[in-house]
């Protein structure tokens, strides 16, 4: 690779600045709006406990062998497979993960550019429902672009100039605005009844389902299987201990989440409704509480500028898997492979923009019955992720191998050998058992 390309591809500037980078590409909807009506669905605090048990067992090993994996190689997905097993199929799953990133921003960007929109409707005090909001065409379509292009512009700017430079300004913002929020929030008349409901565990709740679901949330909120942790942990200093840092990302990622939950269930009880509204909680369930509650367009605003950071961040690592793939395989510039990405990307995502209640059969995919972007979801938000993070173990223990991977992990720090019987055990055994279970559920 030209020295040229190496300026290119660049790395971290410091450890800190990885760790926000990282856990902003965690971070995300999947912490502020999918977990909060995951655990509502569930019952509340058994769900949390149950999820913060599967972030450790499950997440936990996979981000550990992901990081290790980039942090050896210092490749992208496609690329860090090669090196390890050069000439075999097994770039394939690079490949995936790459597409997969591309295939996860098409759509992802469209929900993102919501969250930006909402915070204008808030201001404004605009009554429209979401469903009439997003069948607007020019809204739908004017804000996924716009979204896009800001997170082109990010990554355009590199990892020191781009990713980390605003990870290091979006995050702090993200976890004072948070902040911020839940002091209001649990202030409210009635919010206590909230605060139970998330933090006093009713264990008969607790079915089969439940803890597929925390499986599922656990593994979707650390941005496992489409290479992204590949791909930052290929610009870790030498120095860097992937075992500290990946359990800081983990840490970061699980704090946020239940920051979020403490912020949304002390709000929904006090405006006296129920906490398993589903999907529509924060974009149907929120604005009427925010409407509800003493200077709270103020505080709608605040909160969708906050689900727009954290979406940022996240579309932010999505598209920076596919410039590295470009960049280090291709050769190209970062500028010319992230505006090509984007330019697919908006391609490719209008199909979902327009599925939103403004293209009736994109609303309706004959066959399957749901919509353009609810389809996209299921192949690239799950089926993907998980096929992709099933063959990550496999590759680690038996084409890789666990003492290798290990070797990674541990530096070679005695204090930490205490942790290669349990990371060998869940490598070789429990996380593959587990999403084998998953994609069985979500096939069948």
């Amino acid at each position: 690779m030209s020295s040229d390309n190496q300026n290119s591809r660049g790395c971290w500037n410091s450890r800190l600045g990885f760790i926000l980078a990282a856990a902003g590409s965690a971070i995300g909807l999947g912490n502020i709006w999918r977990f909060p009506y995951k655990v509502g669905e569930n019952g509340g605090a058994a769900f949390l406990i149950l999820y913060l048990v599967c972030v450790v067992l499950l997440g936990l090993p996979i981000m550990l062998a992901e990081l290790s994996l980039g942090k050896f190689t210092r490749r992208n997905p496609v690329g860090a497979f090669q090196a390890i097993k050069p000439g075999g199929n097994w770039k394939i799953v690079g490949f995936m993960g790459v597409a997969t990133g591309v295939g996860i921003l098409s759509y992802y960007a469209v929900m993102a550019g919501y969250s930006l929109g909402y915070i204008v409707k808030i201001i404004c005090c605009d009554g429209r429902t979401f469903e009439s909001f997003a069948a607007n065409p020019a809204y739908s379509i004017l804000l996924f672009v716009i979204f896009t292009i800001l997170t082109a512009l990010v990554v355009r700017g590199g990892i020191k100039n781009g990713i980390e430079r605003w990870a290091k300004i979006l995050m702090p913002i993200l976890l004072g605005l948070l902040v911020i929020l839940i002091i209001r929030s649990v202030t409210l008349e009635g919010a206590g009844e909230g605060l139970a409901f998330y933090f006093r565990p009713d264990f008969s709740k607790v079915t089969g389902k439940t803890l597929l679901d925390a499986l599922g949330q656990a593994f979707f909120s650390l941005s496992l299987g489409m290479g992204a942790m590949i791909t930052y942990g290929s610009y870790l200093p030498e120095d860097a201990s992937i075992f500290s840092s990946g359990c800081s990302v983990a840490l970061f990622d699980t704090l946020i989440a239940i920051l979020a939950g403490l912020l949304i269930f002390p709000a929904l009880f006090s405006a006296g409704l129920q906490p398993d509204e589903g999907p529509s909680l924060v974009f149907k369930v929120l604005p009427r509480i925010f409407s509800s509650i003493p200077a709270g367009n103020i505080v709608g605003a605040a909160f969708f500028i906050l689900l727009s950071i954290a979406a940022l961040t996240s579309t932010i690592s999505l598209l920076e898997v596919a410039t590295a793939y470009f960049v280090d395989e291709k050769h190209w510039l970062r500028k010319k492979a992230v505006w090509v990405i984007s330019g697919m990307v908006l391609v490719l995502g209008l199909p979902s923009a327009l599925s939103q209640g403004i293209v009736p059969w994109l609303e309706d995919l004959p066959i399957i019955h749901t919509s353009f972007l609810g389809m996209m979801d299921w192949i690239f938000g799950n089926l993907m992720l998980e096929v992709g993070a099933l063959l990550l173990a496999i590759f680690v223990v038996h084409v890789w191998k666990t003492n290798n991977v290990i070797g990674i992990i541990t530096g070679g720090r005695p204090g930490l050998k205490m942790i290669e019987k349990p990371f060998r055990f869940l490598m070789a055994f429990f996380c593959p058992l587990i999403i084998i279970i998953l994609l069985i559920f979500l096939i069948f």
